[in-house]
């Protein structure tokens, strides 16, 4: 009897030691995390894999968000967000400072740290960096301009030529990715048309065929057409096909690798991206919060954009693509 004690006393200590063992850094924290877009979009998927991965790997809770790209909506979660009372948020910046400011004061007066992801917060970042609001993304200006640039001078496009920008000019912050591109091609000279993606668009890019048809129809010269969002971009193989085009009949550009695009750009019908490594926009705002929550660190600004990728360099780099990962 003495011994089945003494194993028994073994056994509960040494599971013990193993629970601590295994116990994760940043166990019992409570995390909100907004992904973006609808559940399945091809951008969406990936922020969302990578906030995962960061939930698995550091053991905070994190419940997950859909808006399907909709700033109204976004609003209104982060509002219900608030209220939950989590330890952190993360927020796409969408909205804008002025929708989320206030909501983004409330918050932090309540002790709710809050980050952003995807798109900037200006106001909010400078207000409340030293108590944790940083920023994982892209810059966005600054990335429309490499992106418009990059189609000048690899198509060789020229003063008089025309191009289509499929974008958000209209989302505060948000935009100014569009207006990098379209400040980009003005400045070659080309002569651009703008398109804004409709809130139905924004949310289901399918539904964006027979737009698109009807413009090319309408402007049969076109030469360039450039989609400021992830899932049009990666739509642009079915946007060409609707509308009876080939691979070399437009050149097309946009952002954001997934599964989808990188099929594009293998079959010619996406030339040119800029990459913004989106996983990176999922799991780094976790561990921001985790960080900020657990010890007291100010907020980090992580620009994601890693450059242009095209047929030449995509295959480096796909299996990471098919994977969700890049």
């Amino acid at each position: 009897m003495k011994w089945v004690v003494v194993a028994a006393a073994m056994v509960f200590l040494f599971g013990s030691v193993l629970a601590v063992a295994e116990a994760k850094r940043f166990e019992g924290i409570r995390i909100r995390f907004f992904a973006g877009g609808p559940p399945g979009c091809p951008f969406a998927s990936v922020v969302y894999r990578g906030a995962q991965a960061a939930e698995e790997d550091l053991g905070c809770t994190v419940e997950y968000v859909f808006s399907d790209w909709d700033p109204e909506k976004m609003v209104v979660q982060f509002k219900e967000a608030v209220a939950s009372k989590p330890d952190g948020i993360a927020i796409m910046g969408h909205p804008g400072d002025d929708a989320l400011g206030p909501l983004i004061d409330e918050a932090f007066a309540q002790g709710i740290v809050v980050t952003s992801q995807n798109t900037t917060l200006p106001k909010a970042e400078a207000k409340y960096k030293a108590r944790g609001f940083g920023y994982v993304g892209q810059e966005l200006y600054e990335s429309g301009l490499l992106l418009g640039k990059g189609c000048v001078e690899r198509f060789g496009l020229k003063a008089g030529d025309r191009a289509m920008v499929w974008g958000l000019l209209s989302q505060p912050t948000r935009g100014l990715r569009t207006k990098g591109v379209i400040d980009a091609l003005k400045e070659a000279g080309l002569e651009v048309d703008y398109l804004e993606i409709s809130p139905e668009v924004n949310a289901e890019a399918p539904l964006g065929a027979p737009i698109f048809a009807a413009y090319v129809s309408s402007h049969p010269d076109v030469k360039l057409v450039v989609t400021d969002h992830g899932g049009l971009t990666a739509t642009l193989e079915t946007y060409f096909k609707a509308a009876g085009k080939g691979p070399d009949d437009i050149y097309g550009a946009g952002f954001d690798l997934s599964p989808a695009t990188l099929e594009a750009i293998r079959n010619g019908y996406c030339d040119l991206i800029l990459d913004q490594q989106q996983f990176l926009q999922g799991y780094l705002p976790v561990l921001q919060l985790c960080m900020t929550i657990k010890y007291k660190f100010a907020g980090l600004h992580i620009d994601t954009g890693s450059g242009l990728v095209d047929k030449t360099n995509v295959e480096e780099i796909a299996p990471l693509v098919e994977e969700g990962i890049r």
